[in-house]
């Protein structure tokens, strides 16, 4: 009998399983019909606010009851007086964590044209940046972004926590400063290309590969033919012109540099790296934000994207799944 009812209960709650995703993807696509269509948003928050509530709740513990009374009232005439000074400086603060094909980048766009709209020379902007490089046009169309803000004459300072490289710190270097923690990644200011080669491969198992171009620079080194002495030389002048302009454009944004000593590919630690002149200061982005925020407004500016349909139906079937099987659970040890 007992095991009837532990098989019934699982064929139940199989069951209940199905409806209930069932219902949720019914409920969804019924609400999306109604719904008109979700655009981009830009989330801010208030990140005094974060700082000042992490900092009451560790005073609170360390008072009486009384004490901890009264320091709340004192913390919110502080913060009434604050929001009546129209003086104070507002820093804006953005995320960008990068990868090969800087794709964060489409975030970054749309938190820059959103701050633009609203800040001023007097305010800051300040890019916690996590970035080992990659593609060359995808980072200089990110380093392009960031240039948006000093043609508007609006301090840019980049943080750099663990590693501004190659194409990173082609994103650093345009800052009016870039401060970074002791031991984070710095420089890497080279270029490279990597191309295998399968046609004696190929050659072996009598697979004939034939390419056809119009132009005879359209393609130089390549993954199937055969490679020539004058492919590899061409390729190797495209990755020089390529080098050139990397160092050009740092120089250009940071004259204090050695260029010829920091080109050379190679990447350095925080504090050799301030040694170098690549970076300003040692400090991680937590003690610039925090310090900050005793004399400024400091907001965190988010692009979210809307969700797909097929984002939202896993979301929530995911949701619905986890209630049921936590329901279960409750359910199990209350009846122990």
């Amino acid at each position: 009998m007992m095991e009837f009812i532990a098989n019934y209960g699982l064929f139940l709650a199989k069951a209940v399983t199905i409806l209930i995703f069932i219902w949720v993807v019914l409920s969804l696509i019924a609400s999306l019909a109604h719904k008109p269509h979700e655009t981009d948003q830009v989330e801010i928050k208030n990140l005094n606010k974060k700082f000042n509530n992490l900092k009451l709740l560790m005073q609170k513990s360390l008072l009486s009851k009384k004490e901890a009374k009264h320091l709340v009232k004192e913390n919110k005439k502080a913060d009434k007086k604050k929001k009546q000074s129209d003086d104070r400086q507002r820093v804006f603060v953005l995320n960008f964590v990068g990868n090969i094909k800087a794709s964060a980048v489409k975030h970054l766009r749309k938190e820059i044209t959103a701050l633009l709209s609203v800040a001023t020379p007097k305010d800051e902007v300040v890019v916690c940046l996590e970035n080992a490089g990659g593609m060359v046009h995808e980072h200089g169309f990110a380093s392009s972004q960031l240039e948006r803000i000093k043609q508007r004459n609006i301090p840019l300072t980049v943080a750099v926590d663990k590693v501004a490289a190659s194409g990173g710190y082609m994103m650093a270097c345009v800052a009016d400063k870039i401060i970074a923690a002791p031991f984070s990644i710095i420089g890497s200011i080279g270029v490279i290309a990597q191309i295998p080669n399968f046609n004696r491969l190929l050659d072996k198992h009598g697979v004939d590969y034939e390419q056809i171009k119009a132009g005879d620079l359209k393609r130089t080194l390549t993954m199937f033919g055969k490679n020539t002495d004058e492919d590899r030389e061409k390729f190797t002048q495209q990755i020089e012109e390529t080098h050139t302009l990397f160092k050009d454009f740092v120089k250009g944004n940071r004259d204090q540099v050695d260029i010829q000593e920091i080109a050379t590919g190679e990447h350095w630690l925080g504090k050799r790296a301030l040694e170098l002149k690549l970076v300003d200061e040692l400090m991680t982005s937590d003690d610039y934000l925090l310090l900050k925020s005793e004399t400024a407004d400091v907001y965190q500016v988010t692009h979210i994207a809307p969700k797909s349909i097929s984002e939202k139906i896993k979301g929530s079937a995911e949701n619905a799944y986890e209630k049921v099987l936590t329901t279960l659970w409750e359910n199990r040890i209350l009846s122990k």
